[in-house]
């Protein structure tokens, strides 16, 4: 037998799992604030709903296999391509906007390294059915709140905005031809993880005039400082879209995380999949991947499932979030497991201890005691162990009938009890 799970896979012992449920808690409660609510959907679906999204050469990176009924599957490795189906199957009888939730587990056969695993949890949360700016401000403002949630601060976690729209508009107006603006995305979006040289050499090799090179890095350079990008933009005849961008920003403020907000161009996502308004969220000192990401894909739904509408989300990972949560000291210890212990001395038994924890259990409490006969230092000893809150002690020479001594594990205190008052209280 494999002393371990298979690479990139994670065996939850109870810490882990009370990280996870810590997390998956923090999210829940943000999904609920912005009035989302949850569904799900299998984790086996068909191959071509990934292919119709994402291209043949994503079947490289999936668990796909052909099933008994000779049907090409594979587990889910994202959700959206389910959204999709879903709301296509009932979309005329839906409330629109639709705004749903998920917190599926996802599966990617690729390379497993720091902050990326073959599996993972992720938060979803997408609206459909909204084509104003108005739906991808309050979107990132809820990605921004599940940071928040946790006690992250803008001085944590930076949401890096960028639009395709107003990207598309500025690359054409700087002289890069339609069937160029494939390479000018992939340049940007390297431009934080290559030297420059390498970068113009590919735009070169792309066909990408000496021009449009030098003004692509002075475009990106400038969206840093506002009075300068306003210019590009006006230079380049893309102030629709920028005005576009700047009502989003002021919905933004309108929200209270404008001061999460920076602009960034090189913030480009899946070429053929966003239409509109895209997201990152970063952590500050650049030490992790990205914590979440998504944007508007107006197009997919119709694409996938046939139906005509707008639609917008993001997809925030457990992995690389649990692990700013641990490196800022956001993840909480472990709560104690165990409300009381019940343990009983030498004129007891087993029976002592049941009689008492069925009580307790009737109230709701978490009770455990020893199982078989052992000595009272023993009890207390496993009592310490399993991190109760407090341990009751029965039957012990100096206890009268009906009588108890509570102590407190935190401090050691003890307080001599009547038990069934005691349990009353409880």
């Amino acid at each position: 037998m494999s002393p371990g799970a298979l690479p990139g896979f994670r065996d939850f012992y109870p810490t882990e799992l009370a990280e996870r449920s810590f997390i998956f808690g923090g999210w829940r409660e943000v999904a609920r604030e912005y009035g989302f609510v949850e569904y799900d959907g299998p984790p086996l679906e068909p191959l071509d709903l990934y292919t119709k999204k994402s291209g043949a050469e994503i079947v490289d990176q999936l668990y796909n296999f052909t099933d008994k009924g000779k049907r090409e599957v594979a587990l889910r490795p994202e959700m959206t391509p389910t959204l999709a189906r879903m709301v296509a199957a009932r979309a005329n009888a839906m409330r629109k906007p639709v705004r749903w939730f998920s917190i599926p587990q996802l599966f990617r056969y690729e390379r497993a390294q720091r902050g990326r695993l073959r599996e993972h949890f992720q938060l979803n949360m997408d609206i459909v059915g909204e084509a104003d700016v108005s739906a991808d401000a309050e979107l990132i403002a809820s990605a921004i709140d599940a940071m928040r949630v946790f006690g992250l601060t803008n001085e944590d976690v930076v949401a890096r905005v960028s639009d395709r729209r107003l990207l598309n508009a500025l690359l054409r107006g700087i002289g890069v031809p339609e069937q160029q603006l494939g390479a000018a995305y992939a340049a940007l979006d390297k431009l934080d993880r290559d030297p420059r040289d390498v970068l113009e050499q590919r735009l070169e090799t792309a066909g990408v005039g000496s021009e449009p090179r030098a003004r692509l890095f002075e475009l990106a350079r400038a969206a840093a400082n506002e009075s300068d990008f306003a210019r590009l933009v006006r230079d380049a005849g893309a102030s629709a879209e920028y005005d576009e961008l700047r009502r989003y920003l002021a919905h933004t403020e309108a929200l209270g995380v404008r001061d999460w907000v920076r602009l960034d161009l090189s913030i480009v996502r899946g070429l053929a999949y966003y239409t509109g308004i895209v997201f990152e969220l970063f952590d500050a000192k650049g030490e992790l991947r990205a914590i979440c990401g998504g944007g508007r894909y107006d197009t997919l739904l119709e694409s996938l499932g046939g139906v005509s509408l707008p639609a917008l989300g993001f997809g925030m990972g457990d992995v690389v979030l649990g692990e700013l949560l641990r490196a800022r000291g956001k993840m909480p210890p472990a709560a104690p497991a165990l409300d009381v212990w019940v343990a009983y001395g030498e004129s007891g038994s087993v029976e002592s201890a049941m009689r008492v924890a069925a009580k307790l259990r009737a109230r709701g409490r978490s009770v455990e005691y020893a199982l078989g006969h052992q000595k009272l230092a023993r009890q207390l000893k496993a009592a310490h162990a399993a991190g109760a809150r407090q341990t009751v002690v029965v039957a012990t020479p100096e206890l009268s009938d009906g009588e108890a001594m509570v102590r407190r594990m935190a401090d050691g205190g003890e307080q001599k009890v009547q038990l069934d008052a005691w349990i009353a209280s409880e």
